[in-house]
């Protein structure tokens, strides 16, 4: 097994609140509380989980967009978190990240060739215009844009196409790890299914690493090695791709696998649906003992009263829950 690219330890993300409107103590929200994982070089690692269980937070975390409260991000060796002002500049160059809304990611006073070659002029100040602009039009070949669309403006572009030049803009330093964060999701299923292609593409290509964040459990199936299962900033479950769609582990994996719509609507109809009560507790005061211990449908006392550890099982996954 290769040595790990990047290796997260124990990284904790929390967000002080200020006092209340009536002077009462203010709270801590945790968004990311304690998640340790590796990923190695040419792999994609699927983040899932609802809106609020911590995948954004962690991804900018990693990359130092975020600023963390404890914990260790280990880069190519190096203590990532630790790195002054001008390693951290240099390590950048190798760590890039696509945005979930690609209108938005993208300077609308700037054309699409500008956009994409701003990497190139911030760590390769020494290339000529010439290099720069062949390398953008290679960039934009790559991705599936024209050439010659270089000197038009992002409002000119579809959504699918905005997301093409998010991702040229990501991949024109050749970096070993790029964060997808909700990358498809403000897109049609049909382009969806282009961009996750274009990335698998890429990545056999240039044997990137990829975080991939995302709700949306099909895409995470096609395109992930492995998948990570968060939960109120926990890992509930992390393990290989087919063996955690053939039989999740974890109570919250099964209620997010029954979640995905089947193709076939008769089979559709006739499946039973695990569906979770309740709403997902606040990250500010989160539930004593398993996180899930107020939604789970197997809870037991001993799932309120004691926090079950991130255990290794058979197969290799490792999950955290007493009765898995």
């Amino acid at each position: 097994m290769s040595e790990a690219l990047l290796s997260v330890k124990d990284l904790k993300v929390h967000f002080p609140l200020g006092k209340g409107l009536l002077g009462g103590a203010g709270g801590v929200v945790k968004a990311v509380d304690g998640i340790s994982f590796d990923l190695r070089p040419g792999e994609t690692l699927g983040i899932v989980g609802e809106s609020g269980c911590g995948k954004s937070t962690l991804g900018r975390a990693i990359l130092r967009l975020t600023r963390t409260t404890e914990g260790q991000v280990v880069w190519l060796g190096q203590d990532f978190l630790g790195l002054d002002k001008n390693s951290l500049r240099e390590a950048r160059r190798d760590l890039q990240i696509i945005f979930q809304d690609p209108l938005a990611s993208l300077d609308p006073r700037m054309t699409i060739g500008a956009i994409i070659a701003r990497p190139l002029k911030t760590f390769c100040p020494d290339l000529g215009k010439a290099e720069i602009d062949k390398r953008v039009k290679e960039a934009m070949a790559q991705v599936g844009l024209a050439p010659e669309m270089m000197r038009r403006y992002p409002h000119e572009f579809s959504g699918g196409q905005c997301q093409r030049i998010g991702i040229a803009r990501a991949m024109i330093l050749r970096p070993k790890l790029i964060v997808c964060d909700e990358p498809v999701s403000a897109l049609d299923v049909s382009i969806q299914a282009q961009i996750i292609n274009l990335l698998r593409t890429l990545q056999a290509e240039l044997g990137l690493s990829l975080l991939f964040i995302s709700h949306n459990l099909s895409v995470v199936r096609h395109i992930s090695h492995r998948v990570m299962v968060l939960y109120l900033g926990k890992v509930m479950e992390i393990g290989a791709r087919e063996a955690f769609y053939a039989n999740p582990m974890h109570p919250y994996s099964k209620a997010l696998i029954s979640a995905i719509p089947l193709p076939d609507p008769k089979a559709e109809r006739a499946r039973e649906r695990i569906t979770l009560q309740g709403d997902l507790p606040s990250p500010i005061k989160p539930p004593e003992g398993c996180r899930f211990c107020t939604r789970c449908p197997i809870a037991t006392e001993l799932c309120h009263a004691s926090e079950p550890p991130l255990s290794p099982r058979a197969d290799g996954r490792l999950v955290a829950c007493h009765h898995a």
